[in-house]
């Protein structure tokens, strides 16, 4: 039996890990020497590097005046948790998750807060059905499911006169996709999916209803530090203003800043979404050539442009879990793709970040490599056979 022949170029960059997620292209260690290293925080120099990087935000992504924008402690999951223990319990809720991350919500909800939730679930590559939910209760949902490539099609579903809050995971999706402010009342993500900052600082997003809701109402259990957003009953309006709640990293922040500035360089929020969709493109001509591989998300529609996940359909593959672990390793042991292995609680597979930082260049030169990978396990299996 003939070798499957590897192929002859490779990527320049074979990071495509869905988080921590590459670095924009432009990006150097000294873009980062003007971070204030060993300055508090606090300092006017830190202060401003803080505005900086909230004002950025709400320029980059188009978010509305009125709503206000913090950065908190520990990336999406601080954020999201913070959001769910300070506002959740006013009245019912629904608990919605079709992969891990959202799994991880009802959990929370359910074991840790004692709510009184309807759970929504829907299986890996599947999505709920986010127009029978009841809207008039607060709602908690991931908009991209970064472990199962499912995301919202759009906001359409949220109705602009409900009575409950919508409290939205935005962490793969912020920067690379159109999120509907007016339908999201709560919204969270990482800077280091979509730009490829540094780790461990989340941000969070609170519409006026928001807002009002904290200083309305008053949750029955206790709030550690980390989670305060009021002070004498009134929003906390200095977290909103770069004043953080404990200290963040300000090498972290000039990263920040520094993917804040190459995202305007290109055009702002709608050239990082044409490269997403761009790259996302390069991996649909590639499944739709091959009928050894598939998208885990069934529906065209619901489908993620930044991580993508895909499946071995072959039925000669008995231990499929086994075989793309296999597909896993050879990639990285010729250094043309590091880390993308499907996420540990999902179904064996593969799973490949096309988020904005991400060259479409390098997805062309790693699409062979999964070929060459498949070919060559395949290969294994029909000699054992």
């Amino acid at each position: 039996m003939t070798e499957p022949v590897k192929p002859a170029a490779r990527p320049d960059n074979p990071r495509f890990s869905s988080g921590p997620c590459a670095k924009p292209p432009t990006f150097s260690l000294d873009k980062l020497a003007d971070a204030p290293l060993g300055r508090s925080h606090r300092a006017s120099a830190g202060k401003a590097k803080l505005k900086a990087a909230i004002e950025g935000t709400r320029e980059v992504l188009g978010i509305p005046a009125d709503y206000r924008i913090g950065i908190v402690p520990a990336s999406d999951t601080g954020a999201f948790e913070m959001a769910m223990w300070t506002m959740l319990g006013e009245r019912p809720v629904e608990m919605v998750a079709w992969e891990s991350f959202g799994a991880g919500w009802v959990t929370d909800a359910v074991k840790q807060l004692k709510l009184d939730a309807q759970v929504h679930e829907a299986d890996y590559g599947e999505i709920v059905d986010m127009a029978a939910l009841n809207y008039d209760h607060d709602v908690c949902f991931t908009w991209n499911g970064t472990t199962s490539g499912v995301r919202m099609p759009s906001g359409d579903a949220i109705p602009a006169d409900r009575g409950g809050l919508t409290l939205c995971d935005a962490t793969s999706a912020a920067f690379a996709m159109e999120l509907p402010w007016d339908k999201l009342d709560v919204a969270t993500f990482s800077w280091q999916k979509v730009l490829g900052g540094e780790a461990a600082h989340g941000v969070l997003i609170l519409s006026p209803r928001a807002v009002e809701r904290l200083e309305s109402y008053t949750p029955p259990w206790p709030l550690p530090k980390i989670f305060r957003l009021t002070k004498g009953g009134k929003l906390n309006e200095s977290i909103f203003e770069g004043a953080t709640i404990n200290t963040p990293s300000m090498l972290c922040v000039e990263d920040y800043l520094f993917a804040l500035d190459w995202a305007r360089s290109l055009g702002g929020l709608p050239a990082l979404i044409a490269r997403a969709d761009a790259n996302a493109a390069v991996l649909d001509r590639f499944v739709h050539s091959h009928d050894w591989i598939d998208y885990l998300a069934n529906d065209p529609a619901t489908r993620s442009t930044t991580s993508v996940c895909l499946r071995f359909t072959d039925p000669a593959i008995a231990d499929r879990e086994a075989f793309a672990k296999a597909v896993t390793r050879r990639l990285e042991a010729e250094a043309v793709a590091w880390d993308v292995g499907a996420y540990r609680d999902a179904p064996p597979g593969l799973r490949i970040w096309c988020g904005s930082t991400v060259e479409a260049a390098d997805l062309e030169a790693l699409m062979p490599w999964i070929a060459w990978a498949y070919e060559t396990e395949r290969a294994a299996l029909s000699v054992d056979a």
